[in-house]
């Protein structure tokens, strides 16, 4: 309706003002009468045969739902955007007392990039309140080894609140080794499980398991490698694993390239699952605890894992199902004052890493807080 109107008012506006600026060319006065009564018949033609036409106004909206679209691909493409301050603390001898940690040494913040680009999705870091309106009645799946882990401890740092009592308990029961966890919020309706699945054919066969029951959780966020690489130590294995699991999670959400650029494609009706890959962190060699990590986790191992995750195609970026948590980047720019062993960050990392989920996850939804 209002296409309808706004294409109304162009018109009018045509008729009137273009047969006088014609006038102000000096046209004579019979020539101007004549393109007058030739703009006015066509434009009166238009009008009774638009009804036999596509409308104006789903032309608009058409185009409008392209640009939004557009917007979408581009705010998820920029959402792992950030950048960190790190500094020391100004008061060493304090922690010193305390007995804290390395890693109580340095300050360490971290916010969105301020491009042009970043700016315009409006990312921001959520708070507790806007977390359960979000996840609220959510069945939230986070899989794979001591990495999802730490993000499982993140979110729900955030959903309960970091300094609350329930954490006290989380914190001891989540990091029993190699071992499954899960918990309902029931403040929220928020089902949350933590899945051991260090190797890629354990999250392969999470996935499978969920197809098998028809039982689909609305957030998995999986990620692996560590393990393999350690005990593996072949990344021609690796991206082998990964391309199985890729498929299998694109039958669970089918996702065709048309669907991805131009919005059209499968859809599975009635089910919605979000999915997210956590990415390797960089390993400082000359950290690591052990001397087989040192050997089997070397740097050119390391960047052949990150090769064979790129060739997998598993990720939203290469034309996959998932959207990369880019710990890769988070674990670069903070650096090695931010980790202990050179493999396990400062908790920072892990919550850039959730707030970088949530906000694509808003974007995937289609809702804003």
């Amino acid at each position: 309706m209002l296409g309808a109107i706004h294409f109304g008012v162009l018109a009018a506006c045509f008729v009137l003002f273009v047969p006088m600026a014609m006038a102000g060319w000096h046209l004579s006065r019979n020539k101007m009468l004549f393109f007058s009564g030739a703009l006015f018949i066509s434009l009166a033609v238009c009008v009774h045969l638009t009804p036999y036409f596509p409308s104006v106004s789903d032309i608009v909206a058409s185009v409008s739902s392209v640009v939004v679209y557009d917007n979408r691909i581009s705010c998820i493409n920029e959402v792992n955007q950030v950048v960190w301050d790190v500094k020391p603390r100004p008061n060493p001898e304090s922690i010193r007392r305390q007995n804290g940690s390395k890693l109580d040494y340095f300050e360490k913040n971290w916010d969105w990039m301020k491009s042009r680009k970043v700016l315009s999705c409006e990312f921001q870091k959520l708070d507790r309140l806007d977390v359960s309106e979000l996840l609220n009645g959510s069945w939230v799946v986070v899989a794979g080894d001591s990495q999802a882990r730490f993000v499982a401890l993140s979110l729900l740092n955030l959903v309960l609140g970091s300094d609350s009592e329930a954490m006290e308990s989380v914190k001891s029961d989540l990091f029993r080794r190699h071992s499954d966890y899960n918990i309902v919020v029931k403040e929220i309706g928020m089902k949350l499980d933590f899945v051991w699945a260090p190797y890629e054919k354990d999250l392969d066969d999470l996935v499978v398991s969920y197809k098998k029951r028809n039982k689909y959780p609305d957030v998995v966020i999986m990620g692996s490698g560590l393990w393999h690489m350690l005990h593996v130590n072949n990344a021609s294995d690796f991206g082998s694993w990964l391309k199985q699991l890729s498929s299998h999670v694109e039958s669970l959400v089918p996702i065709s390239t048309k669907e991805q650029e131009g919005g059209r494609g499968s859809v599975v009706p009635g089910r919605s699952m979000h999915l997210f890959w956590i990415g390797m962190p960089v390993l400082i060699n000359g950290m690591l605890n052990t001397d087989e990590k040192k050997e089997k986790m070397s740097d050119t191992v390391w960047h052949e894992y990150d090769r064979s995750l790129g060739e997998s195609k598993i990720l939203r970026q290469m034309g996959g199902p998932l959207i990369l948590l880019d710990i890769q980047s988070f674990t670069w720019n903070c650096g090695p004052q931010c980790t202990l062993d050179g493999m396990h960050y400062d908790p920072a990392v892990y919550d850039a890493a959730v707030h970088v989920m949530l906000n694509a996850l808003l974007i995937e939804s289609h809702q804003t807080l």
